[in-house]
């Protein structure tokens, strides 16, 4: 028997929820973005009638307003759109315990055995798009299929407020058409990849020989092959299954860009340390460490390195970003964001071989160190204890 899957989908969520404490707003072209002060001058989101104006998100502000000159921008509230995440997810959970976000405004359901309470996978998208409606005051698109690729095709089929069940009927009528970037997991490299073999929509992925894409694309290609033919058996998970943490990363946009070595320094010392203490809580290390570079004219480079060890020490995880750096950067060339990343990430308590005579005891050491420092902050703050290299600056470090 098939499953029944539903992906909802909140309708330009920031926006909408931005509406809600704004209702002068409705019916004017408005967007959310970052603060232009703070270099974070970029749309975050926007409503239908800006993007109806062109306005898309991740663009700048002038460019927005290029397009949309009567564009009303407002600033982001995060933590009114964590509340109304939770309300979502308060109605997602009357009809199902199997509910999985997949960020902040969009969930998948498993409502299988559901359907004897509350019908079809249809009838339970429609209420609970009445129900977001009436008690929330947002709008959600909801895709029904039989697994979870398919059903979030489908939330992205029809909008706004809208359902879409794509069935073992009418998928290949649906779905094959799509372009291949409509793919979940197709970003721009795979899809450029995918373009030099003549596949540019989801029917042409499914037609191509299955090996032939494991040979180009590795696992992700046998996996993408299962995507388009339907055949995805990932399961949705309970409410109360936690997350697998497989990477832990900070990044940030500087309040201008950084120049100098030691302004360089200064940027990836601060986010190896943020980086190095969430894995300490989690109680993970990492085997390598991942950098993403982005200058001025948002260029954007990603590069990694495997580690000798597993690691959470924060110097260490700076010794490899700074090294990732200087292979990868040409020294004087603007930096607007950085990105560190821990990935391949392991238990603290796995036990590693160090080659290097003494390395053992030096590591224990800045073991201890990063320690007591993270207790000490624990106590008195995060601020309470900084390294030198970030005090007194003008980039926006640790504000």
């Amino acid at each position: 028997m098939d499953r029944v899957i539903l992906h909802c989908d909140c309708n330009n969520f920031y926006a909408s929820v931005e509406r809600i404490f704004h209702p002068e707003l409705e019916g004017v072209p408005m967007a959310v973005c970052g603060s232009p002060d703070s270099r974070h001058g970029i749309i975050l989101a926007k409503n239908e009638l800006a993007k109806k104006m062109g306005v898309q998100t991740a663009e700048t502000l002038w460019q927005a307003l290029r397009k949309c000159p009567e564009l009303h921008l407002v600033p982001p509230h995060h933590e009114r759109y964590a509340h109304y995440s939770r309300l979502a997810g308060e109605i997602y959970g009357r009809y199902t315990d199997q509910v999985e976000p997949f960020g902040i405004d969009e969930s998948w359901l498993d409502v299988t055995g559901s359907r004897r309470l509350f019908g079809s996978g249809e009838e339970i998208a429609d209420r609970i798009r009445e129900e977001m409606k009436r008690e929330l005051g947002l709008t959600v698109s909801v895709g029904v299929s039989f697994n979870k690729v398919f059903a979030k095709l489908g939330s992205d089929y029809k909008k706004p407020d809208a359902v879409t069940v794509i069935s073992r009927e009418n998928y290949r009528d649906i779905v094959y058409p799509l372009p291949v970037t409509d793919l979940l997991y197709v970003g721009r490299v795979t899809a450029g990849k995918l373009r030099q073999m003549g596949i540019r929509t989801i029917g042409d992925l499914a037609a191509f020989e299955p090996s032939a894409l494991e040979k180009l694309l590795g696992k992700a290609g046998a996996m993408l092959s299962l995507y388009a033919r339907g055949m995805d058996s990932d399961p949705v998970r309970r409410a109360s299954e936690k997350d697998e943490v497989k990477s832990v990363g900070n990044g940030m946009t500087f309040q201008r860009n950084l120049q100098s070595m030691e302004e360089v320094k200064s940027g990836l010392l601060f986010l190896s340390e943020t980086v190095a203490a969430r894995l300490r809580k989690y109680g993970l290390k990492c085997c390598g460490v991942q950098l993403a570079i982005r200058d001025p004219d948002f260029k954007t480079i990603d590069r990694q390195c495997r580690l000798d060890a597993p690691t959470n020490i924060t110097r260490e995880i700076y010794a490899a970003s700074l090294e990732i750096f200087a292979r990868s950067w040409r020294t004087g060339d603007p930096v607007r964001m950085f990105t560190v990343t821990g990935i391949q990430l392991v238990d603290q308590t796995e036990s590693v071989q160090l080659d290097l005579f003494g390395s053992e005891k030096k590591r224990d050491k800045l073991e201890a160190l990063d320690s007591s420092l993270d207790g000490i902050r624990a106590k008195y703050g995060k601020g309470a204890v900084k390294p030198a290299a970030i005090l007194k600056n003008d980039l926006g470090l640790d504000e």
